[in-house]
């Protein structure tokens, strides 16, 4: 993946900001090279936030294009969607059959004061009869078979505004709740139960946009979850925590194209599984339009899963659809299974062009 930081190789118009983007860039690739990635098991019913609300965060242009949420899925960038609704799909297809499914509608205030919009966004994620292997007290001492299903509900609101000198900030504010039931494949009336309770969670990004050609951002998210766990030994309760953070830059070499280059941190603190893990990653994409904008084509890495997916304008309406393979392996390893595909789709019309219109 060092290659990624080498891909930029158009010079800039503006040579003060090709050096800031540089030095962006060189400071992803100090941060991936000195990264010492560690991996602990996920409880259920936050793994499966990797499917839904996490993606739903980034968009799924940014899906497509290498999931870069530090650029064009900044939240400081949503007052550039005021005026907009939108539904969103997302499914993801173990090939064991674990499957996990969610739908989402929002939708974008018009421009208010100073330009500032105001997005909110409804999610639910459900599943299958999902079939793993799960550690827990009550179940035993070494990993057991075990089947069950989840639920993930989540409201999101994202308000953003430009400051200036092509400068925008945005903030994210969440709430989520999750859980998770399973049992003993082998003992069924051996049951366990995984919830989660709301406790004050969001984000921030801020996005510098010198010039068409340049963009550079940081993006951070800080999620935290109160989370019991109730199996035949009892009830245990403590604090699940994670800190993500994402800084990309992104140029366009030449008409309608784009290169995004960024790179991941997430730390993750599970109190009742005793883990602490953290995962440096990077992000990679491409992206060409074509057809005067009608068709836009990309393709990149997010973290270790390849991802594709191209949209489809026809104003007021636009159709964004994202393909991933094995999402968040990096995140979630191979809990849920070894392979995955997944697919992702968001429908939004531009209600605010519609109105202008008449």
């Amino acid at each position: 993946m060092r290659l990624a930081v080498t891909t930029v190789s158009t010079a800039p118009s503006d040579p003060g900001s090709g050096v800031r983007v540089w030095l962006v860039v060189s400071c992803i690739g100090l941060a991936l090279l000195c990264s010492n990635p560690s991996f602990g098991q996920t409880s259920p019913e936050l793994a499966m936030r990797d499917f839904s609300s996490g993606q739903i965060k980034k968009g799924v242009r940014s899906i497509g294009f290498g999931g870069d949420g530090a650029t064009w899925g900044n939240y400081g960038l949503v007052w550039r969607d005021a005026g907009t609704t939108l539904l969103d799909y997302g499914d993801t297809a173990y090939t064991n059959g674990n499957d996990f499914h969610f739908v989402a509608v929002g939708a974008t205030s018009p421009a208010l004061w100073r330009d500032l919009a105001v997005y909110l966004i409804a999610m639910t994620e459900t599943t299958n009869d999902v079939q793993f292997k799960l550690k827990s007290p009550g179940l035993g001492p070494a990993p057991t078979p075990v089947a069950g299903h989840g639920t993930d509900n989540a409201l999101f609101s994202k308000i953003a505004l430009p400051l200036g000198h092509g400068v925008s900030a945005g903030i994210l504010i969440s709430y989520e709740t999750s859980h998770f039931d399973a049992s003993s494949v082998a003992a069924p009336d051996n049951t366990i139960r995984y919830e989660t309770y709301w406790r004050p969670s969001g984000g921030f990004g801020i996005a510098w946009q010198p010039s068409k050609r340049w963009l550079v951002g940081f993006r951070a998210l800080l999620n935290n979850d109160l989370e019991r766990r109730t199996d035949s030994l009892g009830t245990t309760e403590g604090l699940a925590r994670s800190v993500e953070l994402r800084l990309g830059g992104s140029v366009s070499p030449w008409e309608g194209a784009l290169i995004d280059v960024g790179g991941t941190r997430l730390e993750k603190r599970n109190a009742i599984a005793g883990t602490h893990t953290v995962i440096y990653e990077p992000n990679v994409g491409f992206e060409q339009a074509l057809f005067t904008r009608r068709l836009t084509l990309r393709f990149g890495v997010d973290e270790t899963s390849p991802t594709a997916g191209l949209s489809l304008k026809i104003p007021p309406f636009n159709l964004d659809v994202a393909y991933v393979r094995n999402m968040a392996r990096s995140r979630v390893d191979e809990l849920f299974g070894t392979e995955s595909n997944s697919i992702l789709a968001t429908f939004t019309v531009d209600y605010g062009a519609i109105h202008r219109g008449h």
